[in-house]
């Protein structure tokens, strides 16, 4: 059985800060409700998991010892 192997286009900062503008996006035009909080709760996973991988790949980090 052979694997499917997905190369990326984008790096995943890249990726997840376009996730979030989209979903900011879309969260900005609803009324307050839940699906609204839950759009927005996405929004800030997604900044935080962006700011992680970024920072994940300075050059500068080093391996933990």
């Amino acid at each position: 059985m052979r694997r499917f192997r997905f190369k990326p286009d984008k790096a995943l900062g890249e990726r997840l800060i376009k996730e979030a503008r989209l979903a900011r996006e879309k969260a900005e035009q609803l009324p307050p409700s839940p699906e609204q909080e839950a759009l927005l709760k996405k929004v800030q996973e997604s900044d935080v998991a962006a700011r992680i991988a970024e920072w994940l790949n300075l050059p500068g980090l080093k391996p933990p010892t």
